[in-house]
C-alpha cells in the first residue's frame, strides 16, 4: 500500500462517516401507528386518537389527529406548555373557563396558551376533526379537570 491509496482511504472514511453523522429525514407512514379510544374518565361521547408522533429531543412536543362525534367532547382540561388545534373537518364548540363557547370549524386554529382551563369537541349535530399540537414540560402535556356536563353543553 502506498502513502497515496493511504491518504486516500483515510479521506473516504472520514467523509463516510461524516455522512452517517448527519441526522435522517424520516417518514412514519399513515397507518403505522394504532388508533385510541378517547379514554371515558376524559372524554363525554366517541373520541377517536389518531397518534402521529411524540414529544423526543428534537421537538418538545406530540401531535395526534382526534375525531369527535357528534356531541363528543374532552373535560376541562389545561396544558402546562400550551396547544394548537387545527380543524380539519366539521364544526365544533371550545371554550375558555369563563368566557362564552366559540364555534369551530375546517380551517381554524385554536391556541390554547399554558393553563389556561378549556374544553373543545364536536357541535351537537356535526362531527370534528383536529390535529392537536401539545407542548410538554417535565414529561407532562395536560391536566384533566371535571368533565363537561350535558347541562353546560347544551346550555352554551
Amino acid at each position: 500500500m502506498t502513502a497515496k491509496s493511504g491518504y486516500l482511504g483515510l479521506i473516504l472514511s472520514l467523509a463516510f462517516s461524516s455522512v452517517a453523522a448527519e441526522p435522517l429525514v424520516q417518514i412514519a407512514p399513515a397507518g403505522s401507528q394504532s388508533a385510541l379510544t378517547g379514554p371515558a374518565q376524559n372524554f363525554t361521547g366517541q373520541v377517536r386518537v389518531d397518534p402521529l408522533f411524540v414529544a423526543d429531543n428534537d421537538i418538545n412536543a406530540s401531535a395526534a389527529y382526534v375525531t369527535f362525534e357528534p356531541g363528543a367532547r374532552a373535560a376541562w382540561h389545561t396544558h402546562p406548555a400550551g396547544q394548537r388545534l387545527i380543524v380539519t373537518s366539521g364544526v365544533g364548540f371550545t371554550q375558555q373557563e369563563g368566557q362564552p363557547v366559540q364555534i369551530i370549524r375546517a380551517g381554524d386554529v385554536v391556541i390554547c396558551p399554558p393553563g389556561v382551563k378549556h374544553w373543545h369537541g364536536a357541535s351537537v349535530n356535526s362531527a370534528m376533526t383536529h390535529i392537536a399540537v401539545t407542548g410538554m414540560v417535565d414529561g407532562k402535556s395536560v391536566t384533566w379537570m371535571e368533565k363537561v356536563t350535558d347541562e353546560h353543553y347544551r346550555a352554551d
